[in-house]
């Protein structure tokens, strides 16, 4: 049984797309089978055949923009497959399947594609209050459609014959776990002959979204200075690699503490506390449902970088400020915001 449904019908009334989930999990070994149906009523098909895609695509900003001749979304990756007629043998039917062509009837179609795994999770870039339309981002689309031809560029495929979904691909820990970084500087003040030390790590390279992440802080103080607060930062740093090569940070938590013992201080970074910076990358995003901040995106060995379309990293930043108005800074520890695992039961 099904707990939901998602349901796209054409214009035309012709063809149906059914999907069981929008979210496809990348386990970085590999990714979801993507799996539906296409319910067809051939009644109107007037000799046509009726084809389903899937793309991966990179999208720069608002479809309206298109009028002015410019194309403003980049196929990364397109795979297509021929619903009806029915040709070749297909792969036996998932659970999900079976499930959904007992809603279809035998009009129903299943359609099974394998995301490869080397293509990048679903992001975007958060529009500014004031901005209208689709933000820049990277995409999954699947799209049923009517036509003679898979791809003819001179056959034209009115908005009535087609019918389309957007979902998510989506990143979710590996299964092991690095230890966390370290760094640490060493500062002198004028009219001072001994300096001021500074260490900070975190236990481990990888945090959950929403997980507190605890930063261990140790200071040998050998001055006459006084250390009054740590101020901590966290980073994202952005990196959008299709259209132009274009990398910026942005700060998504700032926060100062006096100074405790223990030297352990705790931040949690959270999109909620920065609805209002345009550029921020979040992860992908279906209608208004809410989303976080976009995951670190995962390299692996021999994967290209310029496939990716944005890039995303982050990375803490530990200042002491001192009497004086003096600051020690600059120490940067690099950590990974990533989903959590799965649960047997279905994904979170």
């Amino acid at each position: 049984s099904l707990c939901r449904v998602y349901k796209k019908t054409s214009g035309n009334e012709s063809i149906a797309l059914y999907l069981g989930k929008r979210d496809f999990v990348d386990h970085v070994e590999s990714v979801d089978i993507v799996d539906g149906v296409i319910k067809v009523d051939p009644a109107e098909l007037e000799g046509r055949k009726v084809w389903v895609y899937l793309a991966c695509a990179f999208r720069y900003g608002s479809d309206d923009l298109d009028v002015i001749g410019l194309s403003f979304r980049k196929d990364i990756w397109v795979k297509r497959i021929q619903i009806y007629p029915v040709v070749g043998t297909r792969p036996a039917n998932t659970p999900m399947q079976e499930a959904l062509l007992k809603k279809c009837g035998d009009q129903g179609h299943p359609f099974t594609f394998t995301i490869d795994t080397n293509l990048p999770c679903s992001v975007g870039l958060q529009p500014a209050p004031e901005d209208a339309g689709k933000s820049c981002g990277v995409d999954y689309e699947v799209k049923a459609y009517i036509a003679k031809e898979a791809d003819d560029p001179d056959e034209k495929i009115s908005k009535k014959d087609t019918c389309r979904l957007i979902i998510r691909k989506i990143q979710f820990a590996p299964g092991k776990v690095g230890a966390g970084p370290k760094a640490d500087i060493s500062k002198n003040f004028m009219m001072s002959d001994k300096p001021v030390h500074l260490e900070a790590s975190i236990e481990k390279e990888l945090y959950f979204h929403g997980d507190p992440i605890p930063v261990n802080v140790k200071i040998n103080n050998e001055t006459t200075k006084v250390v009054k607060k740590i101020k901590i930062t966290v980073e994202q740093t952005t990196e959008v690699l299709l259209y132009q090569s274009d990398k910026y940070s942005k700060t998504v938590l700032t926060e100062e503490f006096a100074i405790t013992k223990p030297y352990t201080f705790t931040v949690i970074p959270l999109l909620s506390n920065n609805k209002e910076k345009r550029g921020l990358a979040v992860d992908g995003r279906l209608k208004d449902e809410d989303t976080n901040l976009a995951s670190t995106t995962i390299i692996r060995p021999g994967m290209d970088k310029g496939m990716q379309g944005i890039m995303v990293s982050y990375k803490i930043k530990v200042n002491l400020l001192v009497s004086s108005g003096g600051l020690l800074g600059g120490l940067t520890a690099h950590c990974r915001a990533i989903h959590p695992p799965p649960s047997p039961h279905g994904s979170a």
